[in-house]
């Protein structure tokens, strides 16, 4: 075999998030000399589909798992012959990336570059993990904001820009200052009804007169420093965002998403598909209480009724929790078998629709931090006996859908961002929670900017819900009425909670068509 071929190999499964033991290698390649040249590419696309429906033990795979799934293939290739038609499956085309396989990139202010960790990253880490997480919170916004002419340094000769001067300055800079300054700078309460604002040089003492923010909110803020050491703040607000393309051009070949690094080949070739993609059609429930059967499963029951006698049934179905009214429910295994063989009941839906089962804040695992693990395995091995193309990811999961990144994140944080809210969010520009909801995290670029104290966060796993660059749809899953909301051009919606509202979203990706649903 080539070694053009091994390279594409690896790099395929590298976008998947998985790594090849040269044994594996080998079992690849002899798996794709069955077919001619030309149908190589679908032939590695539906190797890497199958094993997507596997519960690996790791991303790094050796020779018996894809051994495994080749030798299914092998023995099904007679009869996709005979039914060319069944090879044609738009499933291909998406991919589901863990939160726990996200790539975790670094940025480095004096080089100025992103560089890949590529060390061990444990669950458990330690104290310097912490303050590791804050940091590169920090630099990931500092970065953008340099670049935002309204804050680019002036070059020497150079006049005020139309914004005019809005250099920020260090915090440690003010010290024996006065006088007018912007800072950028973290919301901490490092002393009991004390707010200061903290950059990686110092703190200082704030009052703030208007926002929506939450302790570990970063912000910029344009103030006065007084004689007493505070820093009396006149206009404050979230860092400004840049353009996805931007951001995307500055720092290209690097794969924040997880889903691989395309050729512009590669990418003009699936800006087409998606384009022509117009029957893909996403279902996406949350809130899904498995213990309520006569009113959820009822309701479900309709809904796969529904979608099995339509022309081109949905390409996916996204079940997001809590999969029970209350936590850590005996019968967990026994409703999600039935909700198996409800599925099974389906023919057309089980046949040509895939599964995807994301975790609720009160689902059982092994703790309430984030990202959460997926379902335990007793869970998914019970509902893969009736539905082999299940999928079970984490909380929050990525979807690549040709070249469209899309994020879904099942958390009530619309509840908890209110709560923890430091002053009212301004109805200036609009009273709808949901909106400020959306507009915090796409400025912050991050899903969950609530102290740690509210929402507990693995820290060295922290980058799994980082939204940069952002990407083109956001689903919040959240118990609050179902909305949805584009700002700035990304997409973001909440599918309501289906158990006691019987809402839920058809989501077309090709044209990021949001239509709100309820039985």
């Amino acid at each position: 075999m080539s070694g053009v071929l091994r390279k594409k190999v690896q790099r395929k499964f590298k976008m998947r998030g998985y790594s090849l033991k040269v044994e594996a290698l080998s079992e690849v390649l002899s798996f794709l000399s069955h077919f001619p040249s030309d149908s190589s590419d679908d032939a590695l696309e539906l190797l890497l589909d199958e094993l997507h429906h596997l519960s690996l033990k790791s991303s790094i795979l050796d020779r018996e798992s894809v051994h495994k799934v080749v030798s299914i293939l092998l023995e099904a290739d007679a009869a996709v012959e005979e039914n060319p038609s069944s090879s044609g499956s738009s499933t291909s085309a998406l991919r589901v990336i863990d939160a726990f396989i996200v790539p975790k990139f670094r940025y480095d202010p004096v080089k100025k570059f992103f560089h890949e960790y590529t060390g061990r990253l444990p669950i458990h880490g330690d104290a310097s993990a912490k303050a590791t997480l804050y940091k590169d919170r920090f630099l990931l916004l500092f970065q953008r904001l340099c670049r935002d002419p309204r804050f680019s340094t002036l070059a020497f000769d150079a006049s005020t820009s139309d914004y005019g001067n809005c250099e920020i300055s260090p915090i440690q800079s003010l010290v024996g200052r006065v006088g007018r300054r912007w800072i950028m700078g973290v919301i901490s309460q490092l002393e009991d009804g004390h707010f200061y604002l903290e950059d990686l040089t110092a703190a200082v003492e704030y009052k703030i007169t208007t926002g929506f923010f939450v302790e570990n909110t970063i912000v910029v803020a344009e103030g006065e420093m007084q004689l007493d050491g505070v820093f009396q703040v006149r206009t404050c607000g979230f860092p400004p965002l840049e353009d996805r393309e931007k951001s995307m051009a500055f720092f290209a070949g690097l794969d924040f998403f997880g889903g691989g690094i395309l050729t512009k080949e590669e990418t003009l070739r699936l800006v087409e598909l998606e384009k022509n993609a117009v029957n893909d059609m996403f279902v996406i429930l949350s809130d899904i209480w498995l213990d309520n059967e006569e009113k959820t499963l009822g309701n479900l029951e309709t809904i796969l009724d529904g979608y099995e006698n339509v022309e081109v049934v949905p390409s996916l179905f996204v079940f997001m929790g809590n999969f029970c009214s209350q936590p850590f429910n005996l019968s967990f295994k026994v409703q999600f078998g039935k909700l198996g063989q409800m599925i099974a009941s389906h023919q057309r839906v089980k046949e040509h629709s895939r599964f995807l089962f994301i975790p609720g804040p009160d689902d059982v695992g092994p703790s309430t931090a984030l990202p959460r693990c997926s379902l335990p395995k007793y869970v998914s091995e019970e509902l893969q006996k009736y539905v082999p193309n299940a999928i079970f990811s984490s909380n929050p999961c990525r979807i690549k859908f040709y070249t469209q990144e899309i994020v879904l994140f099942r958390q009530d944080m619309l509840y908890r961002m209110r709560r923890s809210c430091l002053i009212p969010p301004s109805t200036e520009e609009t009273s709808d929670p949901f909106e400020h909801l959306v507009a915090t995290i796409i400025h912050q670029s991050h899903l969950c900017p609530l102290p740690l104290t509210v929402q507990p966060i693995i820290w060295n796993y922290d980058h799994g819900l980082h939204l940069y660059p952002t990407p083109h749809t956001i689903v919040l899953g959240d118990k609050s009425e179902q909305k949805a909301f584009r700002y700035t051009g990304v997409t973001c919606f909440n599918p309501g909670s289906f158990s006691n509202d019987g809402t839920f979203v058809a989501y077309r990706p090709c044209n990021q068509e949001v239509e709100l649903s309820a039985l």
